[in-house]
């Protein structure tokens, strides 16, 4: 990429002040920015360390969720597209209006929260409920903390939790079968008041019904769920890019999957009867992977650079956290899926972990000092 560099610096006086393009300046800073790191060190989370600033950061969660928006157009046709449309016009409404009080630009962040807030939303929840969703979760989740960079929570999650909470009924009964038709529903509006609705409920309901799906179909994406869970190899692909390019800790990853995975093994091995009596409770384990939000969360939302840990060992305790209180909501209370708040939980003591960490490392320091 050297020479990139030289052409880029060959040509950089032309875009600054007196150059002929200086009105492309922020287009060519834009590109300069994506494929090389910025002179300056960001000052707020998240702090990055290698050749990313915060706009390519941002680009690359967007990229890595591509598969997943395509893949529930396809499924759920064009009220899908909508959906995104009514999550980024009122959440940047928000954004706007707060960056107007602080005189400030409007950041970047809101236009990962603004793709990633309807994939995790039931495919035909009304549309209004999208955009007061949204607008709640940013607002309380991220602006009353200052912005990007200061908020302790995922407010895209924070949104969820909301409507969850507030609107539990339409919650449980917006989802839709995915169309298995060749050309899916690429130019079809479906929702719950047409004739043509299949309403269906999600693998976890129809567990606690004894009816187990089976666990081919949640990994290749026929089952009905959230917009962007419903294929559990499309948000694997996904989740590996942002591996791969770092933006991702793999080690929240693993922590997460792997707690998850032992707690929900573990109860099935240490209780036989209740397994073999109520299927729909208990696994199996990996069954439990692919059912509901957890792969998507543990990609996508657990790793939200602001709201997870900086230390790597506190980045492992927190993946178990969250692992282990999925299992424990999902099987031991009134709800069906524990994700959201499991991470919720984790944001709240993830800085406790961060300050539990580096103490020990500087007890040991001084000790050894």
């Amino acid at each position: 990429m050297k020479w990139l560099l030289k052409v880029i610096e060959k040509v950089r006086p032309n875009f600054e002040e007196g150059g002929k393009l200086k009105a492309f300046h922020p287009v060519f800073g834009a590109l300069e920015h994506f494929l090389f790191a910025p002179s300056a060190a960001t000052i707020g989370a998240p702090h990055i360390r290698d050749p990313l600033d915060l706009k390519r950061f941002m680009s690359m969660v967007i990229i890595s969720v591509v598969p997943c928006v395509f893949a529930a157009f396809y499924f759920f046709g064009l009220r899908f597209l909508a959906m995104i449309i009514v999550s980024y016009a009122a959440g940047l409404t928000v954004e706007a209006l707060f960056s107007i009080v602080r005189k400030e630009d409007i950041n970047e962040g809101f236009f990962v929260t603004g793709i990633l807030w309807p994939l995790i939303l039931p495919p035909t929840l009304p549309l209004w409920m999208v955009g007061l969703g949204v607008a709640f979760g940013v607002l309380i989740g991220k602006e009353l903390f200052g912005g990007t960079g200061r908020n302790v929570f995922n407010p895209a999650l924070v949104g969820r939790c909301f409507l969850a909470l507030a609107y539990p009924k339409q919650m449980a009964a917006s989802f839709l079968e995915p169309s298995h038709d060749v050309a899916g529903r690429l130019l079809s509006w479906v929702d719950g008041s047409t004739a043509d609705a299949i309403s269906s409920a999600t693998p976890l309901v129809l567990a606690g019904r004894d009816e187990m799906v089976a666990t081919s179909h949640m990994f290749l994406g026929s089952v009905s769920g959230s917009a962007g869970e419903t294929s559990a190899l499309l948000i694997i692909l996904g989740g590996g890019f942002l591996l791969l390019t770092r933006v991702a800790n793999w080690r929240t990853v693993a922590a997460t999957i792997a707690s998850f995975f032992a707690l929900t093994a573990a109860l099935i091995a240490s209780d036989k009867i209740v397994y073999n009596s109520m299927p729909g409770v208990f696994g199996p384990a990996i069954w439990h992977v692919f059912a509901g939000g957890l792969l998507f969360g543990a990609f996508f939302m657990a790793t939200d650079p602001v709201t997870s840990p900086t230390t790597n060992a506190a980045k492992w305790m927190y993946g178990i956290i969250i692992g282990a209180v999925t299992v424990l909501i999902r099987n031991f209370t009134g709800y069906t899926e524990g994700v959201t708040f499991a991470i919720l939980l984790g944001n709240i003591i993830a800085p406790i972990l961060d300050e539990i960490v580096i103490s020990v490392r500087i007890r040991r320091l001084r000790s050894e000092g």
